[in-house]
Parts: structure tokens; C-alpha cells; sequence
């Protein structure tokens, strides 16, 4: 859950024709035996899509002072810019209801409580008694359902079938007691504690297994439909913690306008990398599995990192050394891997959310960002206004592209359309 200051509303109904009406910049300063690089139409706001084109024309290999010793280099955030919704969050439910852990009862009671504090979650996540809940309550649930999980089933130390596991209770309430503790711990504590938290699920794998178990989430996804997705933990085991629910949105979509960028800016000589809040292995993965069309180097990934033993085994411990991706740690892994190495900062970045504000405006080299709307507010809602002041200027540098939650596409507009809405809005 990558988590959850103007207030301005702009709500409307966008046709056809009023989205594909925006003014365009023409590309310039291209010889004419050079090709002007392109992006497809698709579903851009036709302003974004031709500022993006000016740029890669501008500063990329088109340029006459571009130098491929020092070419220039764009950050991309990850979930919810370069894909519709989170693949850290869709693996997460993938590797729950596949019962995908190489963890003890014990080392999931660890990594369940790791760095979370002991008060009570906030008032949305009382049980369904209206009882507070918090990790003391709700963990001895979750891994007494895990044990039990752990000794019958025939992925673990048991003889059922998967099927047959899932017939008990036990599985159910495992599931939606972790499930819960991943939105309860995001809305009550700091992102601090709450992104390296379901990281932690990954201890005893190794990089493979973390980038198998991806791949077959992401053919999973591909089966299901957009929607809100609801669990409830059973009656039958209330435990301490009692009954208790928990809702998020399924159905993960690649973005083809993202991988038109990523091969758009590789044509112009413009080096791609990725910093996401998500664990490294995941984002390895999708961005650079030629079946997901992104086709980035694996190496080109910065993201959140776990310890791992001499033989790769990941650890319930953040790797020493490293800083969270996430807010001002974006900043700081770009300056450490990047600004070090180039010399000078990104001239782009792309993102979508409060994670991604530091990264947008902490470096003097950057020309361009573009923000993928998705409403949010505090500070990134300041440069979504930037981009809706500055929208069909010339010397526009934030861009605002809308999107569609109920179909996870982009949309031609700067507006964003929520979740069972028709209407878009631009800002919130």
C-alpha cells in the first residue's frame, strides 16, 4: 500500500473529442537527416505526449550536444507509473493464497512483529466488534493458523493438497489476518515501518524463487478482472483479535504507453533506470523479463534490499548500509548509485505518489517529470497543481496524465477517474 496543499476540483465528463483536442508542441531542433523520435498515440494527453517527445529530441542523441560518454538518464518509479496498481502488493496476495513461504512458525511469528509498535491500529481496523486491534492481538492468530498450515500441508512439512488445505478454516484466517495486518500497519504507522514490513514475507527464498513466484503472479493477474476484492477472517477462529476484514483492488495491468517510454528513451540514447519502493527482486523481474515488454537490464534496478546469507537466502533484516526507497531515501539511493556515477542528475523522473516527491524536485538537472494522477495529496499535490497551471505552456515542466481505475488504462487527459466513477478529476 504505498500509502496514503491546494484544494482545487475540476470534475468532468471527457468525450472523445474533448480529450483528443489538446494543443501539441512541434518537435524541434532536428535536422532534417535525422528521424524525430515518436511516441504512439495510444491513450496520452496529447500535451504530455509531445512534451515527452520534445525532450527525447531536445537532450537525447538528436541532439547536437549530446555526448554518449555522459549521456543523460531518467528515473522511473515502479508500481502505479510504469504498471496499473502494485506488483509488490499483487505478489503479496499471489504468495498468500498459493501458501508460497519458506518460513518456521516461528520465523513468521518474527517477521510478522518485526519494527511494528505495540499500540493499537487506527480505529478503521477494529475488529468487527469494534474492539481495538493491534500486532499482539492479531499475530498469535495469524501464525497459530500458520502452524497448522505448516504441519498438514504438503508444500510445507504436511500431506494435504492445497485444495484441501484451503478447506479449513485455518486458511482463511491466516490469510486475511496477514492481509489485514499490511493495510492496518500502513494506515496507522510511518511508511517507514510499513514497506520493508511485507518484505519481510520473503525470508528463506532466494532471488530466483522471489522472480519465479512474480512471473506467475503476473500470468495470474492477467486472468483477473479489475475490481475491489474483499476478505473476511472466519468466526470460527475469532482468536484474540477477533473478526476482522480487509479490501484491496485486484487486477494488474502493464502499461503500453510506460513501455513505448522505455523504448522510446533507449532510441534516444537516454539511459532508463528504475528506483521503487518495492523489493528489488520483484521490480528485477517484470522490467526486465522480455515477456513484459519493458525490457530494462536487471541491473538498472534501485529498490528496497533484505539482508541474505552466503548462499542468498534472504533474511528477516534490512540490508545494513542501504536506506528505505521511499521519500527523501529516493533521493538519497539516486545521489549514493547515480549522481555518483554520472556525475549529475537525472533529467527526467516519472512517478505517482508522495513516495516519489523528492526524487521529482531534488535535483537541479532534471527538465521534466511526469506524474501519473492518481489524486494524491500533501506536498505532490503542489506539482500536480504546477502542472495544471502550467498546462499547453512551452516552458511547461510537470506533467499531469490522467488515468482510468476502472479499466487501468491512461486516459487523454490529465484527469483521473476513479474506481466505479464516470466523471474524471484533475486535482483534489
Amino acid at each position: 500500500m504505498k500509502h496514503r496543499s491546494t484544494a482545487l476540483l475540476l470534475a468532468a465528463v471527457f468525450s472523445a473529442t474533448m480529450l483528443g483536442a489538446c494543443s501539441t508542441e512541434p518537435v524541434s531542433g532536428v535536422s532534417q537527416s535525422q528521424s524525430a523520435i515518436k511516441l504512439a498515440d495510444r491513450n496520452w494527453d496529447n500535451f504530455n505526449r509531445a512534451k515527452i517527445e520534445k525532450f527525447l529530441n531536445t537532450y537525447g542523441k538528436n541532439s547536437p550536444s549530446y555526448n554518449p560518454a555522459k549521456p543523460p538518464y531518467a528515473v522511473f518509479d515502479w508500481d502505479n507509473t510504469m504498471v496499473f496498481l502494485d506488483v509488490e502488493e499483487a505478489t503479496f496476495i499471489y504468495q498468500l493464497e498459493n501458501l508460497r513461504f519458506a518460513m518456521t512458525p516461528e520465523q513468521m511469528d518474527k517477521a510478522l512483529r518485526m519494527e511494528v509498535p505495540k499500540t493499537n491500529f487506527a480505529k478503521d481496523y477494529n475488529n468487527a466488534a469494534g474492539q481495538p486491534v493491534n500486532i499482539d492481538l492479531v499475530v498469535p492468530d495469524a501464525v497459530d493458523s500458520y502452524r497448522w498450515i505448516y504441519n498438514n500441508y504438503k508444500g510445507m512439512k504436511g500431506q494435504l493438497s492445497l485444495a484441501d488445505v484451503k478447506k479449513n478454516p485455518h486458511y482463511a484466517n491466516f490469510t486475511t489476518k496477514v492481509r489485514y495486518m499490511y493495510e492496518a500497519i500502513g494506515d496507522t504507522f510511518d511508511v517507514s515501518i510499513a514497506y520493508p514490513w511485507v518484505l519481510y514475507l520473503f525470508t528463506g527464498m532466494n532471488e530466483q524463487q522471489v522472480r519465479q513466484m512474480v512471473n506467475e503472479t503476473l500470468e495470474w493477474q492477467k486472468t483477473q478482472p479489475i475490481e475491489k476484492v474483499k476478505w473476511t477472517s472466519p468466526a470460527s477462529l475469532p482468536g484474540k483479535a477477533g473478526v476482522v476484514s480487509v479490501s484491496w483492488k485486484n487486477g494488474l495491468r502493464l502499461m503500453p504507453e510506460m513501455q513505448d517510454v522505455f523504448a522510446a528513451f533507449r532510441e534516444a540514447g537516454i539511459d532508463i533506470w528504475v528506483c521503487t519502493a518495492s523489493f528489488v527482486d520483484v521490480i528485477k523481474e517484470i522490467s526486465s523479463n522480455p515477456n513484459y515488454g519493458y525490457n530494462n537490464p536487471a541491473d538498472r534496478v534501485i529498490g528496497m534490499e533484505l539482508e541474505r546469507d552466503a548462499n542468498g537466502i534472504i533474511q528477516t533484516e534490512f540490508r545494513r548500509g542501504y536506506v528505505q526507497t521511499q521519500q527523501k531515501g529516493k533521493t538519497k539511493a539516486i545521489e549514493r548509485f547515480l549522481v555518483s556515477k554520472y556525475g549529475y542528475g537525472p533529467s527526467f523522473v516519472a512517478g505517482d505518489s508522495e513516495g516519489d516527491m523528492n526524487m521529482m524536485q531534488d535535483f537541479a538537472d532534471t527538465k521534466l517529470v511526469l506524474i501519473v494522477n492518481r489524486l494524491k495529496g500533501k506536498d505532490i499535490a503542489t506539482l500536480s497543481k504546477q502542472a495544471v497551471d502550467s498546462y499547453r505552456t512551452p516552458d511547461a515542466k510537470i506533467l499531469l496524465q490522467g488515468r482510468n481505475d476502472n479499466t487501468g488504462e491512461f486516459v487523454k487527459s490529465q484527469a483521473h477517474i476513479k474506481f466505479g466513477a464516470t466523471q474524471g478529476q484533475i486535482l483534489k
